[in-house]
């Protein structure tokens, strides 16, 4: 199989904070930690985030451990890349599909764990998760048509997310997670956690439909472009047998 190549664009807000802070971590990085460890730890940072959200129906002190979980994912998903290109020992393909698995497969624990806390009802949960994979369906559909692999969308990309969770985690303890009055289609009541997770599926709903428009447009040119060209080049190839058939015939044939 071919190595698969493709152009990341990673444009997130905390991109000049979070690059020098990666290539920092990757350069004193010990030898005997590999990327694999890192993908592990990443992982298992999302079931500590599953497991912290579960337990604040006990005590709401674990969102701290939520939060502490957000750091740790981010030092294990986000820098697994990074070490193996500064070691120049990357897996395009082994590396893009276990990343890409486990990425979605913290995304489902770390929602259904938000869902199963006292904080969030969990059809909101569940919605904020189908949002965020249609945005991953996108950016790997994108990837095989146009080599093009888009980690953010308007500045935000998985590091943002963890921030504003930690953020949300942080104003929770403190202030609580008081009943909103809010006019909704959906029946209510809503909490502030319930809010915050409903406009960032409203979010990332708006943003699948407009990117999947707007892609879906520029790959119809593309396309009808390549088509026109290639019907092009097949009338003048049909055109030239024509005049080649009627140079081979007899001059008394074309008389007559």
């Amino acid at each position: 199989m071919e190595q698969q190549k493709h152009t990341r664009v990673n444009n997130i807000l905390l991109g000049p904070l979070e690059r020098p802070a990666l290539k920092w971590l990757a350069e004193h990085m010990p030898a005997w930690i590999t990327p694999d460890h890192l993908t592990a730890v990443g992982l298992a940072a999302s079931i500590l985030i599953f497991a912290a959200y579960w337990l604040t129906s006990l005590n709401p002190a674990f969102l701290w451990l939520a939060s502490f979980g957000f750091l740790l994912n981010w030092f294990g998903d986000s820098l697994d890349g990074t070490l193996a290109r500064h070691r120049q020992i990357e897996r395009p393909l082994y590396g893009f599909f276990v990343d890409h698995a486990i990425d979605s497969l913290s995304m489902v624990l770390i929602f259904c764990g938000l869902g199963l806390s006292p904080y969030v009802r969990f059809e909101f949960a569940l919605l904020a998760l189908v949002g965020y994979l249609l945005l991953s369906v996108y950016t790997y559909l994108v990837t095989y048509v146009n080599g093009v692999f888009r980690i953010s969308f308007a500045g935000l990309g998985p590091t943002e997310i963890r921030t504003i969770a930690i953020l949300i985690n942080t104003i929770v303890f403190f202030s609580g997670n008081d009943m909103v009055a809010v006019n909704l289609p959906i029946p209510g009541p809503f909490t502030v956690f319930d809010l915050a997770l409903l406009v960032l599926a409203a979010v990332m709903f708006i943003a699948f439909i407009v990117v999947s428009v707007v892609t879906a447009l520029d790959l119809e040119k593309k396309d009808t472009e390549k088509l026109l060209r290639r019907q092009q080049k097949e009338a003048q190839k049909e055109q030239k047998k024509r005049d080649r058939g009627l140079k081979a015939r007899p001059s008394g044939e074309l008389r007559k």
